[in-house]
């Protein structure tokens, strides 16, 4: 179950969710761009955000999973790959939650190899202590402790998801 009050807020994570599309939109200015959503856990965030992008973009989506329950497998699996060739187009990846590192450093070399005018990462949340690789976010929303939260696309055991906050969740027995 979800315990406590909220830990960001509807109006923080829409007051950065702006910050963030007006900072892409101007870094982008006369460009177009590729949206591009890991999905489950990014549907929120990506939906709020490409709203507030104001250059020409596309999106398309990355279906993958690392995680059961509450913790990384290491093994990324793919569910989904995209549609759209990106070869020659700049690319946003959009991620809900950077962690260890590893599901999303799979996915950048992996999507560098199909030859992107450029690609960048932009992730909602990131848990910067618990790293274990090199991984350079070049538009973060928010850095948060190592606890485990849920809500806003986020989710336990595939719960929790529509939550229109952020949770820290806790499990707890009875």
């Amino acid at each position: 179950m979800v315990t406590g009050k909220p830990f960001l807020t509807v109006e923080q994570i829409q007051s950065r969710v702006r910050e963030l599309g007006a900072k892409l939109s101007s870094d982008y200015e006369g460009k177009n761009i590729l949206v591009v959503g890991i999905l489950k856990g990014a549907v929120m965030f990506f939906s709020d955000l490409t709203r507030q992008i104001s250059v020409p973009l596309s999106m398309d989506f990355l279906i993958v999973s690392s995680y059961i329950k509450d913790s990384t497998t290491g093994n990324v699996k793919i569910h989904a790959d995209l549609r759209e060739d990106i070869n020659g187009k700049n690319v946003i990846l959009v991620e809900d939650i950077v962690d260890s590192g590893l599901t999303l450093k799979y996915l950048y070399e992996m999507l560098l190899e199909r030859n992107p005018a450029s690609l960048k990462i932009c992730a909602l949340l990131d848990k910067k202590s618990r790293r274990q690789v090199d991984l350079q976010i070049d538009y973060r929303g928010f850095e948060i402790p190592d606890e485990f939260v849920v809500g806003y696309g986020l989710d336990y055991e595939d719960k929790f998801r529509n939550l229109p906050y952020l949770a820290i969740f806790k499990k707890v027995s009875g």
